[in-house]
């Protein structure tokens, strides 16, 4: 069944009128009128409805029963991740999304080869925002993962933690399965550097603000392949698998 994202209020009874995206879509597929649909807003539960008209630029549904289903992790993690090159960071956050993370943080750190201004900083987050949206209409995840402003690495670290902060390090000695093991679940944030990893002077940093250095295994991990990685073992090992 198609499944969107409306960034509006739904309630049981309504018309509404779908996003332009949205209906443009509908009339890629030549949805007609009378198929079902399911529609979210991102604040939890979805809804069924049938697609009530459609014209070459627009098209309505009404919606017709709410459903409290959810399909979150049963605790929060935050992928705090350094800015990779080109777009892998696009397939970081789809992923990611598709894997349960609450929370999504781009950083700099010394060695990112990607610098973002302002104004280049404002596009890609309006793009990953849709990579979000898009990613949670597939995985059918009911609410949206928070995208944050992009931070430099000291001034992230200096803010207050939402959780165990994990450094991923292939320098630290105690593994993260090991330690996942031994915790109960608990929200938690995963530090991952870019290509060629943090330097020494922010992984020192970083355990100074109270990072916990863990490994993700002998085996040296892409930026773009660890905190997903590490998403799949917490979720095997705390639930939501």
């Amino acid at each position: 069944m198609p499944r969107f994202f409306i960034a509006q209020p739904l309630a049981v009874g309504h018309l509404v009128d779908l996003p332009a995206a949205v209906a443009h879509h509908v009339n890629v597929v030549r949805l007609e009128p009378g198929a079902p649909l399911t529609l979210f807003n991102g604040t939890g539960g979805e809804y069924a409805a049938l697609l009530r008209d459609v014209g070459k630029k627009r098209a309505t549904a009404e919606v017709q029963a709410f459903d409290a289903r959810e399909a979150e992790l049963p605790f929060p993690v935050t992928l705090a991740q350094a800015l990779p090159e080109g777009t892998k960071m696009d397939w970081i956050v789809e992923k990611a999304v598709e894997l349960g993370v609450a929370a999504v943080q781009p950083l700099a750190a010394r060695r990112c080869v990607v610098r973002l201004s302002a104004e280049r900083a404002e596009r890609k987050l309006e793009h990953w925002q849709g990579v979000i949206e898009a990613a949670a209409e597939q995985s059918g995840r009911n609410r949206l993962p928070r995208l944050a402003q992009p931070l430099d690495l000291r001034e992230w670290l200096a803010q207050p933690a939402d959780g165990q902060r994990i450094l991923l390090s292939p320098r630290a000695t105690t593994s993260l399965a090991a330690w996942t093991r031994a915790q109960p679940a608990q929200p938690v944030t995963l530090l991952v550097g870019p290509e060629g990893g943090f330097t020494d002077e922010e992984e020192a940093l970083a355990v100074q603000h109270g990072a916990l250095a863990l490994s993700a295994g002998p085996r040296v991990l892409r930026t773009e392949t660890a905190a997903l990685a590490v998403l799949a073992v917490l979720a095997a090992a705390w639930g939501g698998m």
